[in-house]
């Protein structure tokens, strides 16, 4: 997608973050917190290279992340997120099965369709501290693209509807028909969805 978005003549950073991919750290102690901090530092290092309009994507978590960021820095001129949860305690306690009680640094087990994984009961007490219908209200003079699987199986489609309908304008909505949580056999469609969007920036 980054040469895709090159041929288009936009500037694309991708990266980890810490804990995730190739990225120091482990992925035990990802937080919400966290993810929003290293956004913040990767918006700060493309200020300091001399760019001054940003547009933050990501999906699934990511796409909370950066809506998370974006409800923060007034600055940043555009938002689209991807198969993005409004309500994240509720979708990991569903996950985990566990009730958010416990020592901070107890290991959870979350199981999802990307397999099981082991986080510190903090990630969720972190949760607890950011809303993300909230987030989505607070763009202000922000464009807003959320890009949304009807088929997802992970983070229900409902959520897209509640974060449109809390976002003020200008937004705007797109639901792939039959696309799963990942956009398996739906990638070139969100391309499209996504790249058509940027044109309008």
């Amino acid at each position: 997608m980054g040469e895709a978005l090159a041929e288009r003549d936009f500037s694309t950073l991708l990266f980890d973050f810490a804990g995730c991919g190739e990225s120091e750290g482990a992925w035990k102690d990802i937080s919400l917190g966290r993810h929003t901090e290293d956004l913040e530092s990767v918006v700060a290092w493309c200020r300091l290279r001399g760019y001054t309009k940003i547009i933050l994507t990501g999906r699934s978590f990511g796409g909370s992340t950066v809506l998370n960021y974006a409800s923060r820095d007034s600055k940043i001129s555009a938002v689209c997120t991807w198969a993005a949860a409004a309500r994240l305690s509720e979708l990991f306690s569903r996950f985990s099965g566990c009730q958010v009680n416990g020592p901070p640094d107890q290991l959870v087990n979350i199981t999802g369709d990307e397999g099981t994984i082991h986080l510190k009961k903090n990630f969720f007490y972190d949760l607890l501290q950011h809303d993300l219908l909230e987030n989505a209200a607070s763009l202000n003079l922000c464009r807003l693209l959320i890009i949304h699987g009807s088929a997802d199986e992970s983070v229900p489609v409902e959520d897209a509807h509640l974060l449109f309908r809390a976002a003020p304008e200008p937004k705007a909505l797109a639901i792939i028909e039959g696309a799963d949580h990942r956009f398996s056999n739906h990638i070139e469609q969100v391309w499209e969805t996504f790249f058509n969007w940027l044109e309008t920036i």
